[in-house]
């Protein structure tokens, strides 16, 4: 149960650190941005280990999670 509150709390941080770093309006609130922190985080995940830069079973780091996040957040403002 912790370790799925931790990664809630982590990807409400990815998903703010997306926010800030993509400006202009965005449809959503707090709830939002944890989703598409979380998802963001596996999106960047699956594109390292695309590019090769990280083996199956381990996660991505802080870096590819927020430009997995902000690609999401570019996807979910157009769809929005």
């Amino acid at each position: 149960m912790l370790h799925m509150i931790g990664h809630a709390l982590l990807g409400l941080v990815i998903g703010v650190v997306a926010k800030l770093l993509l400006p202009g309006h965005d449809p959503g609130g707090i709830i939002v941005t944890a989703i598409i922190g979380l998802i963001g985080g596996v999106l960047g995940g699956f594109i390292g280990r695309a590019l090769g830069w990280y083996q199956p079973g381990q996660p991505a780091g802080f870096a590819m999670s927020v430009v997995g996040s902000m690609a999401l957040l570019l996807v979910y403002r157009f769809v929005f």
